[in-house]
C-alpha cells in the first residue's frame, strides 16, 4: 500500500471559528460548509485573502455537514436530523430540501454522481437529479473496512475521504472501493496553531490549475499540497 506524505507549496487564511465539514475549490472561489447548532453556515470566498463573496447562515437547529457545488447549485448535509438542503449557487438562497436515512457527513462529485459518506465504511451514491440513492461502496483497505469516512473530493478519478479523528487521506478506487494509497498529513499545522483546534477535515481540488488543498476543523489556515512519493520525492503532476 503507498503512503505518501506532503510538501506545502502555499498557505492561505481560514476562519478559526469555522467547524469545516465541507471544502469545494470552483470556479476560482472557495465553498465551504460548517457545522455546530447555532453556528452552521455556507460561505463562497476568496481563497488569497479569505474575503466572504455569499454566505448563508445555517438555522440553528441544524448541524451543518458536507456540500457539494451541482452546475448552478449547492447541496448542504445535516448530521442527525436526515435532511439535506439545496441552495442557489450564484445567491446561497435556499431552492428545496431532500431526506435521506441516518447521517450525513460528506459530499462530492465526479459530474454523473454524487457520493456521499455518512461515518461508516459505505459511501452512497446518489443521483444527482433526485439525490435519492441508487447504490452503495463499501470501502476496504487491505480486505479490511475503513470506517468513519469523512470529507470527501473526487480528484482524478479516485474519492479521496479524510478518515475522522486521524492525520490521513484515503484514496478510493470508486469502481471497486479499495483504497489504493494513503496519504498521511501529521504536523501540518506549527505547536502554536494547534492551540484550539480540532480535526483534520476539508479536501478541495482546484482541477485547472491541479492543486490540492486541505485544512481542519477550527484551522487559522488552508494548506496548498503536493504530495511527496513513498521514495521522498515530490510527485510529478
Amino acid at each position: 500500500m503507498p503512503v505518501y506524505s506532503y510538501q506545502v507549496v502555499n498557505t492561505y487564511p481560514h476562519d478559526k471559528t469555522a467547524f469545516t465539514e465541507g471544502l469545494q475549490f470552483i470556479d476560482g472561489a472557495m465553498y465551504e460548509s460548517t457545522g455546530m447548532e447555532g453556528s452552521s453556515w455556507l460561505r463562497r470566498y476568496d481563497l488569497a485573502t479569505g474575503a466572504v463573496q455569499a454566505e448563508h447562515v445555517i438555522d440553528k437547529q441544524y448541524f451543518g455537514e458536507g456540500s457539494v457545488v451541482l452546475s448552478d447549485k449547492i447541496i448542504s448535509l445535516t448530521w442527525k436530523h436526515q435532511k439535506g438542503f439545496i441552495y442557489d449557487r450564484a445567491t446561497l438562497a435556499p431552492k428545496g430540501e431532500f431526506t435521506y436515512t441516518g447521517e450525513g457527513w460528506g459530499l462530492t462529485t465526479d459530474g454523473q454522481k454524487v457520493y456521499m459518506s455518512d461515518g461508516t465504511s459505505q459511501i452512497r451514491v446518489l443521483d444527482p437529479a433526485t439525490l435519492q440513492e441508487t447504490s452503495r461502496i463499501d470501502v476496504t483497505m487491505n480486505g479490511r473496512p475503513v470506517a468513519q469516512l469523512n470529507e470527501l473530493e473526487f480528484i482524478k478519478g479516485e474519492i479521496w475521504a479524510n478518515v475522522f479523528e486521524a492525520d490521513r487521506i484515503v484514496r478510493i478506487d470508486p469502481a471497486t472501493g479499495k483504497v489504493n494509497s494513503v496519504v498521511y498529513l501529521a504536523n501540518l499545522l506549527s505547536p502554536q496553531d494547534r492551540r484550539g483546534v480540532d480535526v483534520l477535515n476539508g479536501i478541495a481540488y482546484d482541477s485547472a490549475g491541479d492543486r490540492i488543498f486541505v485544512t481542519g476543523k477550527y484551522w487559522p489556515k488552508i494548506f496548498e499540497i503536493k504530495l511527496v512519493e513513498p521514495s521522498g520525492a515530490p510527485k510529478p503532476n
